[in-house]
C-alpha cells in the first residue's frame, strides 16, 4: 500500500535559524535547494533526507513571502527512534517543549515541539 502522505513544507520567518534548528535537533542535514521562481523572489528551500522510492515521505523548510509559520496549522510528526534524545536537544536549539513524550498504546509514543518559527511539530516513536 503506497504511503498517502509524500511531501510536507514547514514555513519559517528566519530560514537559516530555522535550518539549524532542525539540523540540530534531528541530528541530520538538509540540503538547500535554488527554486526558480518569478512569483516568489524571496523564496528559500532546503529539503529533509528522505528516501522516496521505498515509499516514505519528505518535505522541506521553506521561506515564503506569502507564507507565514505558525501554529494551528498542519501538524507534521518526525520518525524518532526514542523521543527523548530529541527533547533533549529542544531547548538548546531555540525550541520548546510543548508536550513532552506520551504512551499512545499500540500506535508507539509523540512529543510535542515548537521550533525557532513559532511551527508546532509533533515526534513519533515506537519506543
Amino acid at each position: 500500500m503506497k504511503n498517502t502522505v509524500n511531501w510536507f513544507e514547514i514555513y519559517t520567518s528566519d530560514f537559516k535559524r530555522a535550518k539549524n534548528f532542525y539540523t540540530q535537533v534531528l541530528k541530520c542535514e538538509l540540503t538547500d535547494l535554488h527554486v526558480n521562481s518569478e512569483r516568489h523572489s524571496q523564496m528559500e528551500y532546503a529539503t529533509f533526507p528522505d528516501d522516496q522510492k521505498n515509499g516514505g515521505a519528505s518535505g522541506a523548510l521553506v521561506k515564503l513571502d506569502v507564507a507565514k509559520p505558525g501554529v494551528g496549522g498542519t501538524l507534521v510528526y518526525f520518525d524518532s527512534e526514542e523521543i527523548n534524545a530529541e527533547l533533549s536537544r529542544v531547548e538548546a536549539a531555540g525550541g520548546k517543549i510543548i508536550r513532552p513524550k506520551q504512551d499512545i498504546g499500540d500506535h508507539g509514543f509523540i512529543a510535542l515541539i515548537e521550533d525557532t518559527e513559532g511551527n508546532m511539530i509533533g515526534l513519533r516513536s515506537m519506543k
